[in-house]
């Protein structure tokens, strides 16, 4: 490179003949960029941070040689990119059975069943959706946590897409970060809603129960989480309600609809006490009782593929329980 900034004297990093190295050219019109900029311009199926980091380990270089990733470019440098798959973690892979919905060489599409963990944290370290997919997909331990994108709770059942590439997940996570992907959940809630509306509340860590979430009435002390629901279904003492998230933090419609005094049924966390409807007949009183989870659903998931562009989606029933309690509230709300 022609600046002092750009040259660093340090050992480069030593690559197989075999790895794939992209070989491109810093156009003209750059003059001045970063050279992490320039680079993400031109390999937009990577994100920054990773480019970074490429170039931080001597992946990248610059007309031969190792460069930093806020050096200034003039146009013109010829780079070379050695993309190198790394495996992201120590975790195992186990034979957890899967429920895939969708899947070609860049996507999974899986319906999670109520109780699976999606990823390894202190106390699960084995036993989660991560491990799962290690087995029946054993090269995304070189996709950062397993190419999981996003996540669901413990006990929320329902879809959740998976990126079998780096590239597939660079595009999926711009896609979430755009609010570009389509996520429809099905719930049912303690109390007769009146009509749908939308939640926008800041959310952030409970500041007394840390394992908690909460609204935040300093808006400035958390993020921002905005939640739209509709009315599906009306049952005596309880609703069905249709929910679509426009972000996506952390146990967000749980806390949202605790918060409007519509808590899910089953929520050991933000539901509170067990509001029994009237008259309620032994058998819905019994049911409700042994509902240890939140009834809540990831019922439709849709995105644009990363490869083709087109739009894909998909929907999945909710578990048989979940069934099964709507149909002895509908039982028991038809009773005169």
């Amino acid at each position: 490179m022609k600046t002092e900034e750009m040259t660093q004297q340090t050992d480069l990093p030593e690559q197989d003949e075999n790895t794939p190295t992209q070989h491109l050219e810093i156009p003209l019109d750059a003059y001045g960029q970063r050279l992490d900029q320039s680079v993400a311009a031109l390999l937009p199926e990577y994100s920054r941070s990773r480019l970074q980091q490429w170039i931080k380990q001597g992946k990248v270089l610059v007309n031969g040689e190792q460069s930093k990733a806020k050096a200034k470019v003039l146009g013109g440098e010829k780079i070379s990119v050695v993309i190198e798959e790394e495996q992201q973690g120590e975790w195992q892979a186990e034979a957890i059975p899967l429920t895939i919905v969708y899947e070609d060489d860049a996507l999974l599409v899986i319906n999670k069943p109520i109780g699976l963990v999606v990823h390894p944290a202190a106390g699960n370290q084995s036993g989660t959706l991560l491990n799962a997919l290690l087995f029946h997909c054993p090269e995304l331990i070189n996709v950062p946590r397993a190419g999981i994108v996003h996540r669901l709770d413990k006990d929320t059942s329902g879809l959740l897409v998976v990126a079998k590439t780096l590239i597939a997940q660079t595009h999926l996570v711009k896609q979430l970060q755009a609010r570009a992907f389509e996520r429809e959940y099905e719930a049912i809630v303690m109390g007769e809603m009146i009509s749908g509306g939308t939640v926008n509340e800041p959310i952030g860590r409970h500041p007394v129960q840390r394992i908690k979430m909460a609204v935040m009435r300093n808006p400035d002390s958390g993020k921002e989480a905005i939640t739209h629901y509709r009315i599906k279904e009306r049952y005596r003492g309880y609703t069905c309600v249709q929910v679509k998230l426009e972000t996506g933090r952390t146990h967000q419609i749980r806390v949202h609809l605790a918060h409007i005094n519509f808590p899910i049924v089953g929520d050991p966390t933000y539901a509170g006490r067990l509001r029994l409807p009237p008259n309620c007949e032994p058998e819905l009183k019994q049911y409700l009782h042994q509902f240890k989870h939140q009834a809540l659903h990831a019922r439709k998931l849709g995105l644009k593929h990363p490869e083709t562009g087109q739009w894909l989606a998909w929907e999945a029933d909710v578990p048989d329980d979940f069934a099964q309690l709507k149909c002895l509230l509908t039982r028991y709300s038809e009773q005169p």
